[in-house]
């Protein structure tokens, strides 16, 4: 897309300086956000604000973030919107996932008169959301979302907001697409602390069968194996057991503080 800035004011709820751009205000919530999941609902909350100015009506965003093997992420600017989007992931089908899937904005201008997803638009026209657009962010591969707006009133979004909104999707996603990265970093370094955790209490309770029956390691870890398979308990589960009746307190992997 082309690179211009976006009409959109720096809402008043984000308590922004005035010469705060888009793309920097973006960024600081990238920077304040504990995980993606928190980011997406700061971005939720932004993002309404920012549209709901540009319309002047009160707007709602609801965000989807699908990632390979992982359950869709759904966050909203109020839990009706969050609500929203996932009654359009229980039918399967809408104007977000269809956004998703063919990388192309959907416009709903009147959702108590759409053909398409009929359902789905009946269900949120009942609820006062007469017009809907669906903006896809292009993320790195593997990861698709969407910002989905929502606004009281058909006819909601003109020509102009509609490409406002697709240029403020493009300097989104880059956010978004730093968020996930770091995302997936975090959860790599719980994953690698998860696995010394458990490599840790296995060789304490290893050590502690060898103690008992002056066996090898790795009779010992045979024996434990053997345990959790008549137990029908994983292996950490049996080793942990065993180190706390011995110890009668849990185990703490040595590099916790």
């Amino acid at each position: 897309m082309d690179e211009m800035n976006v009409d959109f004011a720096v809402p008043d709820a984000v308590s922004a300086p005035d010469d705060v751009s888009v793309p920097e205000r973006l960024q600081d919530l990238v920077i304040d956000s504990e995980d993606v999941g928190g980011f997406l609902h700061e971005l939720a909350v932004f993002s309404a604000s920012a549209v709901s100015q540009a319309v002047g009506l009160d707007v709602l965003c609801g965000i989807t973030l699908s990632r390979r093997r992982r359950t869709a992420t759904v966050a909203g600017s109020t839990h009706e919107a969050r609500l929203i989007d996932e009654v359009q992931q229980a039918y399967g089908d809408g104007p977000c996932l269809e956004a998703m899937r063919s990388h192309g904005t959907q416009h709903v201008p009147d959702t108590s008169a759409e053909d398409r997803w009929s359902e789905y638009c009946t269900v949120i026209a009942e609820r006062g959301h007469l017009s809907a657009l669906c903006v896809p962010l292009e993320l790195d591969e593997g990861a698709t979302a969407a910002l989905n707006f929502f606004a009281p009133q058909a006819h909601a979004f003109d020509e102009a907001t509609i490409r406002n909104c697709e240029l403020y999707a493009s300097q989104a996603e880059r956010s978004l697409r730093l968020a996930v990265r770091i995302g997936v970093k975090q959860q790599h370094a719980e994953d690698l602390q998860d696995a010394m955790r458990t490599r840790t209490v296995i060789d304490l309770a290893s050590g502690i069968i060898m103690g008992q029956n002056r066996c090898t390691q790795e009779e010992a870890f045979q024996i434990l194996k053997k345990a959790s398979s008549t137990r029908n308990q994983k292996l950490r589960d049996v080793a942990e057991s065993l180190v706390k009746s011995v110890a009668k307190q849990a185990p703490v992997a040595h590099f916790e503080a």
